[in-house]
């Protein structure tokens, strides 16, 4: 069998195994280490201090898988059914990130890329693979692009023309010398910067450059301690990540529901009301993200972020009574704790003063 012949069946493998597309590229993306580096120079990361270590791996897969020569890019769809602006319309219920209502998607792609470099494997013999899930130092959106798979936006995120952006990336690094798909070399975007203009807490600097430090989905989700009062108010009701740069996307008119029954929600997490996460103890908290992505961000992060989002709800008293009844996981939950019943009460005294 010539590559060619073996490039076709690999993509052929990879859709047999749920993947929407399968593109095949190199393993470098060294052209995109100055605007990384000066990225990381201006302090962009926040706190993920992860993404400062181990560069030359980051931008030479060789290095980081030992004779790779081609990477092998797929792309699964998460976009699960259901209303997203209409809840976020709704303060007083919860917003979670579309991609983290149902099974966390690291353990559920990386085990089908491993199923798929063994069935190479069974074709061609030991090919030295690796697979990769958001989980080590990987280019992912870089590679895709070189690839052929979209082009990287202006909110940064790889978008494609026939699908948007709701979807997950995985690679496969082999050592095989396939050949590589043309790069996606057309940015579509135009003139069009709504994904900029509608970012709640003006988290972009510029076109495809993004202060971390300020985006919901970093504060929510990476961010380990209290999060500045500046931004409080303007995180709504958005309690685990942010899609409000994918939603206003005109590309993703275009983007399909999941065929995947793990990325349907799951205990009511696409629209279920601050109050009853809010009375969730941290056991029940531990049992109900079980196998969720949310779980990774503890009970304390958990709590930090529905407070802010309770201070954000239109005043009631069983908001006040739910507060007040609330044990705090941390000093740093009581401070949004405090903040969240002042919020309240304001609004309690600004309704009374109005009526």
């Amino acid at each position: 069998m010539n590559t060619a012949e073996l490039a076709k069946d690999i993509k052929q493998e990879a859709i047999a195994l749920g993947f929407q597309a399968v593109h095949l590229g190199p393993v470098s993306t060294e052209q995109s280490r100055p605007a990384y580096e000066a990225w990381l120079a201006a302090g962009y990361q926040g706190t993920m201090d992860w993404m400062t270590r181990n560069l030359d791996k980051r931008f030479d897969g060789a290095k980081l898988h030992p004779g790779a020569r081609t990477a092998i890019t797929v792309r699964m769809d998460y976009r699960p059914d259901g209303p997203m602006q209409a809840i976020l319309d709704q303060p007083e219920l919860a917003y979670v990130s579309r991609y983290a209502l149902g099974r966390d998607y690291h353990k559920l792609m990386r085990k089908r890329l491993t199923e798929l470099g063994k069935r190479i494997e069974s074709r061609v013999g030991e090919h030295g693979y690796r697979a990769f899930v958001d989980s080590a130092p990987v280019m992912e959106r870089q590679l895709a692009q070189q690839a052929g798979m979209g082009w990287l936006g202006k909110n940064t995120l790889l978008l494609n023309h026939q699908a948007g952006s709701w979807f997950f990336l995985g690679e496969l690094f082999t050592n095989l010398d396939l050949p590589h798909d043309p790069p996606f070399e057309t940015d579509h975007c135009g003139s069009c910067t709504r994904c900029l203009t509608v970012c709640p807490t003006d988290a972009f600097v510029d076109e495809g450059v993004l202060d971390a430090r300020r985006c919901i989905s970093y504060l929510t989700i990476e961010h380990d301690g209290a999060i500045d009062p500046e931004l409080r108010q303007q995180m709504g009701n958005r309690i685990y990540g942010c899609d409000d740069c994918q939603m206003v996307c005109p590309f993703n008119r275009f983007s399909s529901t999941t065929p995947q029954a793990d990325f349907q929600p799951r205990h009511g997490l696409d629209q279920a009301p601050l109050l009853e996460l809010l009375a969730w103890q941290e056991e029940e908290f531990l049992k109900k993200t079980e196998g969720s992505a949310i779980r990774r961000i503890g009970y304390e992060k958990w709590q930090r972020n529905l407070l802010i989002a309770m201070g954000n709800a239109p005043y009631t008293d069983a908001n006040i009574e739910a507060l007040n009844a609330l044990q705090p996981a941390s000093p740093m939950v009581q401070e949004h704790l405090n903040w969240a019943l002042a919020e309240q009460h304001r609004k309690a005294k600004e309704g009374k003063e109005n009526s």
